[in-house]
Order: C-alpha cells, then structure tokens, then sequence
C-alpha cells in the first residue's frame, strides 16, 4: 500500500476514519528522513490493514506546529483518535515493525481511561 500525503485539508478526514494511523513528519532536506523512507514504505507493505501518512513539514508549517515537530524524521501514532505514540528519528525496520506490534496490543479502552482521568487531573489543576 503506498502512503497518503496529508495536508491541513486532509488531515481530520484520514485520521478520523481510520483506527490506526502511522504518520511521518519529513523533510526534503532531511538526510535521515530519505534513509528512513523506504523502511516506512515497506512496512505499509507488510500492513495493508493500517494507514501510512505523511507529513512535509516545510510545505504543512500547521501540522508541524500543532503536533509541536522539533526535529525529522518524527514518527507518530494515532489509534481510535488517541497519539498514542511520537518519537524522532529513523527508526531501523525491526524497531518500526515492534513498535506497531506494541500499538496494536494495547488495550483501548485503558488508553482512554487513561487520557480521561490526566485531561481531569489538569482540570482540576
């Protein structure tokens, strides 16, 4: 499966409907980025049931500013609506490959619970 280019207009809609969103926020000019490309790209292979999206920050200031990217690559995980993981830097195929393995073992409904009882702890704040 190829990867979907997101955009300030696309975003919402290819996040919202689906349950499972992998997106790499890059840059042209980023040398690890371009390494880090074709190991994203053949793991949308291996996954088809998920979505692969990215980011060029240079051309979607926005989303880079909303997400607070510092540096590229940063690799981001969206499940049920929820980030559920950001990390920069290339990852090596085998660390992508677990780190999706460890997103989609996670228990929803506790990530929920969890983000719930921290957004009333800050409210309380």
């Amino acid at each position: 499966m190829s990867t979907v280019e997101l955009t300030k207009d696309n975003f919402d809609e290819i996040v919202s409907g689906n349950d499972f969103v992998l997106i790499n926020f890059w840059a042209t000019w980023c040398g690890p980025c371009k390494r880090f490309a074709p190991i994203f790209a053949r793991s949308s292979d291996k996954h088809e049931d998920l979505v692969f999206a990215k980011v060029e920050t240079d051309s979607e200031p926005e989303l880079s500013a909303a997400f607070q990217i510092q540096s590229v690559p940063t690799l981001m995980i969206v499940r049920d609506n929820i980030a559920v993981f950001s990390q920069p830097g290339a990852l090596p195929p085998a660390a992508l490959e677990d780190v999706i393995g460890q997103v989609r073992g996670l228990d929803m409904d506790q990530v929920r619970a969890s983000v719930a009882e921290s957004q009333q702890s800050e409210r309380a704040e």
